[in-house]
């Protein structure tokens, strides 16, 4: 195959084989208004795309060098590894985050230890839950907890509404309470700027849109879905401590579920889960046991790997990154 870098032109091709909204040619837009390098490349047969490699290049404070990140692209082979490395040496990285949209397998860990990349600090999630949206509705429902079917009958019992909102006044309510939720929870979270640019950006696309649930009148819970070749996400989701009895979030999921049936989506994918052995203590195990509740599989991906390019600073590096993320903890935990 051909390995070159990717023009506007080619921009609706490079989307058709792209595997994750986070390789979405509107992803790259979004964070090239952050202030990032976007480099989109593609591996051709022809003049036919074959698969498309959309990374980003990260300055490193103080320290004169990048890191370049590659989030759920494809797997990689030999050819177009060396063009990844060639694009970081291009950029002056320290190293090019891999972490690919396929499932984990001893021959994938074989082959990238065999390219020079080590285990990294995961920057997305291993796990997911996916549910596959082909059912009927009816069927969907069988396959839940319980608990879950019930907590979304309350939320019907009580009248909570649920609907698509892409309004400013809407977006400024979600804003408030991813806010109100990561203070609450004592996670750290992305900036205003960054959310809004993000939401300015993919939503006059079509690809990200605003769900909102309401009871008598006031806002409990807002999320940000993507829908992206055939699959809808669920990224982003907040919402209020007050009226937790109404269960609108529990409905929320369910008409989540509906809308991706509805826009043809064959499979609901929740973004993030712990693992098939969860930690009780850890701070997101009550979002794990919610999306658990939902029926779908509990999917591992092939995990975080950096394709080191300077080896005699990546030790360093490695160091710095991990009292970084401490370092944001606390503050998380502290202001929260």
């Amino acid at each position: 195959m051909l390995i070159r870098e990717v023009n506007v032109s080619e921009k609706q091709e490079f989307n058709r084989v792209a595997t994750h909204p986070l390789q979405a040619w509107e992803w790259g837009e979004f964070r090239e208004k952050t202030g990032v390098t976007v480099i989109r490349l593609g591996a051709f047969e022809g003049t036919e795309l074959k698969l498309g490699y959309q990374v980003t290049i990260h300055k490193v404070p103080y320290w004169g060098v990048n890191v370049g990140y590659f989030p759920k692209g494809p797997m990689p082979d030999d050819q177009q590894i060396e063009a990844l490395k060639n694009v970081g040496k291009e950029h002056n990285c320290i190293l090019v985050k891999l972490e690919p949209n396929v499932g984990a397998n001893q021959d994938v860990k074989e082959y990238l230890s065999k390219q020079g990349c080590r285990p990294g600090r995961p920057l997305f999630t291993r796990y997911t839950f996916q549910v596959d949206l082909r059912p009927t509705e009816e069927e969907l429902m069988a396959k839940m907890k319980p608990k879950t079917r019930y907590n979304i009958g309350v939320a019907q019992k009580y009248g909570v509404v649920v609907r698509e909102d892409n309004a400013a006044a809407a977006v400024d309510e979600f804003i408030r309470l991813t806010q109100e939720t990561t203070k609450r929870q004592g996670f750290y979270a992305h900036s205003e700027d960054y959310q809004r640019l993000m939401w300015e950006t993919l939503s006059k696309t079509g690809m990200a849109k605003l769900l909102t649930a309401t009871w008598q009148g006031k806002m409990l819970a807002a999320w940000v879905v993507f829908v992206f070749n055939g699959v809808i996400y669920y990224p982003y989701g907040a919402s209020s401590a007050e009226n937790r009895e109404v269960m609108a979030s529990n409905l929320m999921m369910w008409e989540i579920i509906r809308l991706g049936k509805k826009l043809g989506c064959t499979i609901l994918d929740m973004w993030g889960a712990l693992g098939p052995v969860p930690d009780q203590t850890d701070p997101w195990y009550g979002f794990h046991r919610f999306k658990e509740g939902y029926g779908g599989s509990l999917v591992e991906f092939a995990g975080s790997w950096d394709l080191v390019l300077k080896p005699s600073i990546y030790p360093l590096y490695r160091l710095a990154e991990e009292w970084r993320w401490k370092v944001l903890r606390l503050k998380a935990r502290i202001w929260g």
